[in-house]
């Protein structure tokens, strides 16, 4: 425990929200709703409460959408990091882990420190902790060893994502977690990368997903970097953005999105360029596949056969 005790790191944490600092730091903050709100003790010794069998399989089946979407991201992570001890949790809203990756040799270990599935990880049960943190504040966030509020976590050192789904509702968190004294700051500068970009292909998988029949659209944001994913339907209307695209383009996140004109959404010619290109290539796609037979090709897309010739003269694409 850093060779703090359960009294003194108690004390640490009771003086530190004594002295009000919970207005300028979130982690402060944090252990006041622990102790205020959740009227939990950071020195309680009873280990993480736990869902039965038949309760897990039910939250399992409630985000089967995202435990699909997951197994991939979950898998190339866990390559990524436990060799060096550490075991990669996916949980759902309240902070239960419902699917997780860790060596075998390992096991014992995490599940006595409720690293494991069905554990009750949210801030009411647990306190400060990785999982239950990153569902209040909707962030990334490490909460390391003794930032944790028990004392009996100050062994662990946990990193976690969130994850939204196709209508940028919060969806769960990912989180890599390890209860090893060596882990330096570098690596858990890795781990923090690696986390949040193996979120980002889940959210792209479940978005994906959700509009199988749509077009996918990469956005920017102001800065340049990628800004999210819009889904755009046949008549040229965005039906779908991801949460980072919803924030780029000034969406409210949260709840299903109004079809609106793509060009009016996106604004700029090189934007509005983009779409087109990939418009193009939809309808060349769907005309190789129906052998040039515009009927076909237009019920393929879900389109009119007049719809899909004013979209053929548009791109000056003929039909053989």
């Amino acid at each position: 425990m850093n060779g703090s005790t359960p009294r003194h790191h108690a004390a640490r944490i009771e003086a530190a929200i004594a002295s009000g600092q919970a207005a300028r730091s979130a982690l402060v903050a944090s252990w006041r709703r622990s102790s205020r709100l959740h009227r939990l003790d950071p020195g309680g010794r009873t280990a993480p409460m736990r869902l039965t069998e038949a309760e897990l399989r039910e939250a399992r089946e409630r985000i089967a959408p995202l435990l699909a979407a997951a197994q991939g991201a979950m898998d190339r992570l866990y390559q990524a990091v436990g060799a060096a001890g550490c075991c990669v949790l996916l949980a759902d809203r309240e902070g239960v882990p419902v699917d997780r990756r860790g060596m075998v040799a390992d096991d014992a270990t995490f599940q006595s420190w409720g690293l494991w599935t069905g554990a009750l990880w949210s801030e009411e049960h647990e306190g400060t902790n990785g999982i239950g943190t990153c569902l209040v504040e909707q962030r990334p966030l490490t909460i390391d060893r003794d930032q944790h509020f028990f004392a009996r976590n100050t062994f662990l050192s946990c990193t976690a994502v969130p994850i939204y789904d196709h209508e940028a509702a919060l969806a769960g968190v990912l989180d890599v977690s390890s209860c090893r004294a060596d882990r330096t700051d570098a690596f858990a500068g890795l781990i923090a990368l690696a986390t949040g970009e193996a979120a980002k292909r889940i959210e792209a998988d479940l978005f994906r997903k959700a509009f199988a029949h749509a077009r996918i659209v990469l956005t920017q944001a102001a800065d340049g970097s990628c800004g999210g994913l819009i889904a755009v339907d046949a008549d040229d209307l965005v039906i779908g953005a991801t949460r980072s695209a919803r924030v780029a383009l000034g969406l409210a996140p949260g709840r299903a999105l109004q079809p609106v004109p793509a060009a009016d959404l996106l604004g700029d010619d090189a934007a509005r360029d983009h779409l087109a290109g990939g418009q193009r290539a939809v309808l060349q796609r769907a005309l190789l596949r129906a052998g040039g037979n515009v009927s076909a090709a237009a019920k393929a897309l879900g389109i009119s056969r007049a719809t899909l010739h004013r979209k053929l003269k548009r791109f000056r694409l003929n039909a053989h």
